[in-house]
């Protein structure tokens, strides 16, 4: 199989959604996860996101890159008005209900209820749950740094609550997301199944 060689003139002169297309696939398969706010209304927003990453365990943070604000971005603005979201794992049985959070929805429609997807709270947290997933998060907004180069937004959260299905934990505390059949994806739309494959010893020299 011949090995392609491309430079930045390529992805210059050529067409624009192949390359969009191509550089959100190439870093390979990521976690599929899905962040639920709801506004001062009570309207739940829940969007989709493949850019959760973790920053520290002491105290626990994750992050995750929001797209520029040239347009309403539901999420962020109930993150700020709340300070407060969940992030759920996205699994292979939810697939369909998981990509459809990827639609723009109108900002007064309940987007739980118009994919499908059951509410449920905890007290003294305004950000909802989906109901029944093996795997969520209840995260408090922390801080948030602008990417200069291209105007992208990582927004920092801190781990408040987790619940998660006991089968998914080893004795260590190493949670096997592959048990949960929890979906990655690769660019936008292209959707894996992953496995585990051997836990491996602390490598020393």
């Amino acid at each position: 199989m011949s090995q392609l060689h491309f430079t930045s003139e390529d992805w210059k002169v050529s067409e624009d959604r192949y390359w969009i297309t191509f550089f959100n696939s190439i870093s390979g398969p990521r976690s599929v996860v899905m962040i639920g706010t709801q506004d001062q209304e009570g309207v739940g927003n829940i969007g989709l996101f493949n850019s959760l990453v973790h920053l520290g365990a002491n105290p626990p943070l994750l992050a995750f890159i929001l797209r520029p604000t040239t347009v309403p971005r539901h999420t962020y603005q109930n993150i700020l008005s709340s300070g407060c979201y969940t992030i759920q794992h996205g699994t292979v049985d939810l697939l369909s209900k998981v990509h459809q959070t990827s639609a723009k929805y109108d900002t007064k429609q309940d987007e739980f209820e118009e994919i499908g997807f059951e509410k449920s709270y905890i007290e003294g947290f305004q950000a909802p749950f989906i109901q029944g997933v093996p795997i969520s998060l209840a995260m408090e907004f922390r801080e948030e740094h602008t990417v200069k180069s291209n105007n992208t937004r990582l927004i920092v959260g801190e781990v408040k609550h987790v619940f998660v299905n006991e089968r998914l934990i080893d004795q260590d505390g190493c949670v096997d997301t592959s048990k949960a059949d929890t979906l990655l994806v690769s660019g936008l739309d292209a959707y894996h199944r992953h496995d585990r494959i051997k836990r491996m010893k602390y490598a020393r020299p």
